[in-house]
């Protein structure tokens, strides 16, 4: 009879998730192609050009695969929590995983949360967001990954706390979700890292209307620095609570002093990830 219930314990483990899955010793990482992924999208039809550099939507743009991560410590509710996270220029999902241990890191963090990496403009230097910044495509998106996510748990998974990352230009696709995504009110997190290029209205009104925590790192040369600088001044205008951190050396607690952080680091623009493990602080604050 034990030997019965192992069997049948040891095929459970094993089935309920897809194929297309690879288990590590942080957990099961699947990787899904859904409809409402950002690309294709028929505004890059016609692929994209920068400095003269053409750039074709057969290469850069038909990808539509959704990344999931759930770590090996991860216990479904009746809602699931999502750690979305967005790659910049000329990067990729799994270029972007390796560079900036992503999976380590958000494992490390031991939020009870799942970790989704939708590709964006494959290895092209583009900030477009494509599907995902049409109207209520995030929703869309999330129910999709809602439906997975109940075939492998074999329950029904509804929607929890949403945090949105992203590094350089993944500024415009959180922006977009901001603004269009139809789940704002589901989005506790706002992390950007040396993102704060443009589109600083649609994260001003987030901060000014929902309670979130929001946390931008900027640094010298990473061309968002200004913008940041501009964003504290409007704050400042509108009597908003924020704190400043002027180093590289903080820690969890000193991100629980305020929704609002600002981080003026001293690292190039390709650190303020995972060099000292930022990404992994940053979830552990989270809301």
């Amino acid at each position: 009879m034990n030997k019965i219930i192992f069997f049948i314990l040891f095929v459970f483990h094993f089935t309920i998730y897809p194929q297309n899955t690879v288990q590590t010793k942080f957990g099961s990482i699947c990787r899904f192609e859904f409809n409402n992924s950002p690309f294709p999208s028929k505004l890059r039809a016609d692929g994209h050009t920068y400095n003269n550099k053409f750039y074709s939507n057969e290469e850069h743009y038909q990808d539509s695969t959704v990344l999931i991560f759930i770590p090996k410590y991860f216990k479904p509710n009746d809602s699931v929590d999502y750690v979305f996270y967005f790659h910049g220029w000329y990067n990729n999902i799994d270029s972007a995983l390796v560079q900036f241990n992503l999976i380590e890191q958000f494992y490390n963090s031991k939020k009870n949360a799942v970790f989704v990496f939708p590709e964006g403009p494959k290895n092209s230097p583009d900030s477009f967001g494509g599907k995902l910044e049409e109207k209520n495509r995030f929703t869309d998106l999330v129910n999709e990954v809602n439906v997975k996510l109940g075939e492998i748990f074999k329950t029904q998974i509804n929607t929890g706390k949403i945090t949105l990352s992203g590094h350089s230009g993944a500024y415009r696709i959180i922006a977009y979700i901001l603004l269009n995504g139809g789940l704002t009110n589901k989005i506790k997190n706002v992390i950007l890292f040396d993102a704060l290029y443009a589109d600083t209205e649609k994260f001003t009104f987030w901060i000014d209307n929902f309670n979130g925590k929001f946390i931008n790192i900027y640094t010298d040369q990473g061309g968002t620095k200004s913008e940041s600088q501009n964003l504290v001044t409007c704050l400042e205008g509108w009597n908003i609570d924020f704190k400043i951190i002027k180093s590289d050396d903080f820690n969890t607690e000193d991100l629980k002093q305020s929704r609002i952080i600002f981080i003026e680091s001293k690292l190039d623009h390709n650190e303020v990830i995972s060099t000292k493990n930022q990404f992994q602080i940053f979830l552990e604050s989270s809301f």
